[in-house]
């Protein structure tokens, strides 16, 4: 580790030295990085199969494994059974006040017929009276009947709206038994292995856009009135060597606070404490690698 960061330490003394004066060629210097995301597992149960290696490309939404949904399927269909069962008790309820209304129409052709011959002198008053009554404990029956049943299609529909949602609740525990990358990138770790069992938050790998890099760099106080979000920038890669590839960056992001200069980084003025950190964007053809040295030209020179 040791041995790594002096041949890091010289390489960064390449970087900043010219013709042998000490004077400094780049404005900044730091490390490549890029996004890299920590994919954990969304469900417990056995591993059926994860395909995929290090150094793996995959797209975004690209599915690499699953974890077994044996017993989040039975219970779906347990569920969808429980809402059929419930549909099954809804009422009709037109078909069920069919008879209360037939009656009501049969006892107001009766009313009917008792004042026609109440009018006449063949029925007493009595008669129409009791035609009434039956005529309206009919209506009122029917009243009762379709707020009982309106009741019960009404619970029944909340029961039904209850399981559905169950089997919603079904749907996404599945969905997330289905392992799938979040990004489109490649594969820097490989955390489990088909076959094992893993538990919600589990890690199962780590992946990163490594065709969108980022020069970490760091300026000192004065060098902040050369740069600005959005610039454009040249930066340089350093392999160690006095070879070099130019790529053209864009500042994305300016720290709003300062820290102490990290003891594998130059600046320009090598006896600054304090210095601003700063992310430039870089398209990576594929030399660019995560943890290599770079360099960064705010002006031409």
């Amino acid at each position: 580790m040791k041995s790594s960061n002096l041949l890091g330490f010289c390489s960064l003394l390449a970087l900043f030295s010219a013709c042998g004066n000490g004077t400094p060629k780049y404005d900044a210097t730091g490390t490549f990085e890029t996004t890299e995301v920590l994919v954990s597992a969304e469900a417990s149960g056995k591993l059926l199969y994860f395909n995929i290696e290090e150094g793996t490309v995959l797209k975004a939404g690209q599915e690499v494994g699953v974890v077994d949904t044996v017993q989040l399927y039975l219970k779906k269909l347990q569920l969808e059974a429980n809402i059929k069962s419930v549909e099954e008790q809804r009422p009709d309820i037109l078909k069920q006040v069919a008879a209360t209304k037939e009656q009501i129409t049969a006892a107001e052709r009766e009313r009917n017929r008792v004042s026609n011959l109440l009018k006449v002198g063949a029925a007493n008053q009595k008669q129409l009276d009791d035609a009434d009554d039956q005529l309206e404990v009919l209506r009122k029956q029917l009243v009762a009947q379709n707020s009982t049943l309106s009741n019960s299609h009404q619970s029944l529909t909340w029961q039904s709206s209850s399981v559905g949602i169950q089997v919603a609740q079904v749907e996404d525990q599945l969905k997330k038994c289905y392992i799938t990358s979040p990004i489109t990138g490649t594969v820097l770790a490989k955390y489990a292995e088909a076959g094992e069992l893993t538990a919600v938050g589990t890690p199962l790998f780590k992946i990163a856009d490594t065709q969108q890099m980022y020069l970490r760099a760091y300026l000192t106080s004065e060098q902040l009135s050369q740069v600005k979000l959005g610039q454009k920038v040249t930066v340089f890669s350093d392999y160690g060597t006095d070879e070099h590839k130019q790529y053209p960056g864009v500042v994305t992001w300016i720290s709003d606070t300062s820290e102490f200069t990290p003891k594998t980084i130059l600046t320009k003025n090598e006896r600054a404490n304090l210095v601003y950190a700063v992310k430039i964007a870089v398209k990576n053809e594929g030399y660019l690698k995560i943890g290599m040295y770079g360099g960064v030209e705010f002006s031409d020179k």
